[in-house]
């Protein structure tokens, strides 16, 4: 990895910065009174990614069984979630979305999608074509 150069002193630090205000300003844009934060991020995992275990979300999210435990209940008890078993393995129990959660968790991202889109139709389109290969060259470490 190539280190910062004289002009980009601390690339990283900014980077981590502006992703992590970015992150705080998306868990703005959602229905006031809502879930919280782990809840609703296991929520959106959930409808993005289908059914998953709890060991699977556990993981995933880099929390105990027990911390996950919780947001499902969470999840559960308020009708966005379902316990279900799993077809590969009916031993297993897998949570996945219900018609309520799947709303939840669609308005939250278009409201995201909207207030993020806005501001980017205000930028040139030189500086959306930076972001286009910023946003690429982020999966890419994201991935690595």
């Amino acid at each position: 990895m190539e280190q910062d150069t004289p002009e980009e002193p601390d690339l990283g630090d900014r980077l981590r910065s502006a992703i992590g205000r970015l992150y705080r300003r998306f868990r703005t844009e959602r229905q006031p009174g809502s879930l919280g934060d782990a809840a609703f991020d296991v929520l959106t995992y959930l409808h993005k990614r289908g059914p998953r275990s709890l060991t699977d979300l556990s993981e995933q999210a880099g929390v105990s069984p027990a911390s996950m435990s919780q947001s499902v209940n969470r999840l559960t008890s308020a009708g966005y979630a379902v316990r279900g078993p799993d077809p590969a393995d009916r031993r297993k129990v897998l949570f996945g979305v219900t018609a309520s959660g799947r709303e939840l968790a669609g308005a939250a991202r278009a409201r995201r999608n909207a207030w993020l889109d806005e501001r980017l139709n205000a930028l040139s389109a030189e500086d959306r074509a930076v972001l286009a290969r910023a946003a690429q060259l982020l999966d890419d470490i994201a991935e690595s």
